[in-house]
C-alpha cells in the first residue's frame, strides 16, 4: 500500500493492488495535460520534461492533433487492412514523401517495427542479396534499447531486460556503439543489415563520435547490407532535425519511427524504406489487425503535415541550444557530464548529490517531471512546444535541488 495520503494515495494504492509491477513510476497520478504541462488528481501543476519518452514531442493535446482525432473518430475508427480505408493512402505518401522513400509499412508500436524491419531485413537478405536460407544475421551495438519483446531483449546487455526471459532468438551480433572499425569487422557473408540507434535514448541520450553514423553508411554500401535506424525517439524533430541521421546528412536504408508519430494520442508506428526493399513483403507474411487503421492514419497524417512545415525542427535546434548553455553551467556543480541534441539532454548526477532517481523525487516536488536511467543519468526531453523561459525556470529547479 501507498503511504501517501488523499486521492494520490488512494489512487497509488488501488494500482499497487491490482497492477503488475512492471514500472516503477515517480509518485504523481497525472490527470490532465495541456501543452508542456500536466495537472495531478490534487490540483499541483508539474513541467513535463519526459514526454512520454518523446512520444509527446507536440505537447500534451496539440489542437491540430486532437482536431484531426476527434473529425475521424465520427467517422470510422477501425477496418483492419482486409479493406481499404479512406486515410491510410495519404498517410503513408505524406510520411514516404517526409522520409524521402517509396513505401511505408503501418504497425503500432515501436516494438512492433523494429520486429517489421528485422523481418524485412531477412526477406531481403534471402530473397535478393542471395545468404543462405536460416543463416542471416542483424549487426546490433552495445547499450541498444529498441523494445521489450523476447526477440529484442535477447540482443540487449541491459540484464534487467534480458534476466530470466531466454532462451533467445539467435542471429545477432553486437558490437560497440560508436564503433565504426568494430562493426566493419563483424559482417560477414550472412550479414544482412546494422540495426542501430543514431542516438541511443534509453542509455541516456548517448551520441556517438562525429563522424560515425556517416563510416555507418559507407560500410553498409560498400559491405552491401542495409542500414537500419531506430529513430523511434531521435525521430521526427527531437533533435533539431526531422531524423538524428541529419546530423551527418546520412540516410539509412530503413527508418523505424514510431511515439511522436501517434501525436502522443494513438499507438502509431512504421518501417519506411524504398521499393526495392519493402517491397519484398509479400502479402499474407506480416500484418496486424490495427496497424494502419483510419484513426492512427488520420492522426498520422496531421503529424506528418504538422513535421513538414520544418517548424517543429527549427524550435528543437534554437531552444536546444539555449538548454545546453544552461545545463553546461552545472557541470562541476552536481552534474559530471551533460549531452544534449536538440531538446533531448543526458545529465549525469554525481553520486555524491543522490542518485538519478532521488534527484527525480526531488525535482517532482518542485513541480518538474524528469525520469532517471541507468542509476545516475536524468532524461530531459521537454514538448517541442515548450518555451525558453520554462525550460529556464527547469534548469534553476534542478541547480537548487542539487545546491540543497
Amino acid at each position: 500500500m501507498s503511504a501517501l495520503d488523499g486521492p494520490t494515495g488512494d489512487i497509488i494504492a488501488a494500482e499497487d493492488a491490482h497492477l503488475s509491477r512492471n514500472y516503477s513510476p515517480l509518485p504523481v497520478v497525472v490527470s490532465r495535460g495541456e501543452g508542456s504541462w500536466v495537472t495531478d488528481v490534487e490540483g499541483k501543476r508539474y513541467l513535463d520534461l519526459l514526454s512520454a519518452y518523446s512520444a509527446l514531442n507536440f505537447g500534451h493535446r496539440h489542437p491540430a492533433i486532437v482536431a484531426a482525432l476527434q473529425e475521424q473518430l465520427g467517422r470510422v475508427t477501425l477496418t483492419s487492412r482486409a479493406y481499404h480505408n479512406d486515410q491510410l493512402g495519404a498517410f503513408a505518401a505524406g510520411l514516404a514523401e517526409l522520409c524521402g522513400k517509396d513505401l511505408v509499412l503501418p504497425m503500432n508500436t515501436g516494438a512492433e517495427a523494429v520486429e517489421t524491419a528485422i523481418k524485412v531485413a531477412r526477406a531481403w537478405a534471402y530473397r535478393v542479396k542471395g545468404v543462405a536460407a536460416g543463416t542471416a544475421e542483424v549487426i546490433v551495438a552495445g547499450g541498444n534499447f529498441h523494445g521489450r519483446t523476447t526477440t529484442i531483449v535477447g540482443f540487449s546487455d541491459d540484464p534487467e531486460a534480458r534476466g530470466d526471459f531466454g532462451p533467445f532468438t539467435p542471429g545477432f551480433v553486437s558490437v560497440p556503439f560508436g564503433d565504426a572499425a568494430a562493426l566493419d569487422a563483424a559482417i560477414g557473408e550472412s550479414t544482412a543489415a546494422v540495426l542501430i540507434e543514431p542516438i541511443q535514448g534509453e542509455a541516456g541520450v548517448v551520441i556517438p563520435p562525429e563522424g560515425y553514423l556517416t563510416a555507418v553508411r559507407e560500410i553498409c554500401t560498400r559491405r552491401g547490407i542495409l542500414f537500419i535506424a531506430d529513430e523511434i525517439q531521435s525521430g521526427l524533430g527531437r533533435v533539431g532535425h526531422t531524423f538524428a541521421c541529419e546530423r551527418e546528412g546520412v540516410v539509412p536504408d530503413m527508418y523505424v519511427l514510431g511515439k511522436a508519430l501517434g501525436g502522443g494520442i494513438l499507438p502509431v508506428s512504421a518501417v519506411v524504406a524504398d521499393r526495392e526493399v519493402l517491397g519484398v513483403i509479400r502479402p499474407g507474411e506480416h500484418g496486424s489487425t490495427f496497424g494502419g487503421n483510419p484513426l492512427a492514419a488520420a492522426v498520422g497524417l496531421r503529424v506528418v503535415e504538422m513535421l513538414a512545415t520544418g517548424e517543429f525542427q527549427e524550435r528543437a535546434r534554437v531552444l536546444g541550444e539555449h538548454l545546453e548553455t544552461r545545463l553546461a553551467d552545472l557541470v562541476g556543480h552536481g552534474v559530471t557530464s551533460v549531452r544534449v541534441a536538440g531538446l533531448w539532454a543526458g545529465i549525469d548526477i554525481d553520486p555524491a548529490f543522490g542518485t538519478g532517481r532521488e534527484i527525480a523525487e526531488r525535482l517532482l516536488a518542485r513541480g518538474v517531471l524528469v525520469k532517471d536511467t541507468h542509476g545516475q543519468t536524468i532524461r530531459i526531453a521537454p514538448p517541442l512546444v515548450v518555451r525558453s523561459t520554462e525550460l529556464d525556470w527547469a534548469v534553476e529547479q534542478l541547480k537548487l535541488v542539487l545546491a540543497a
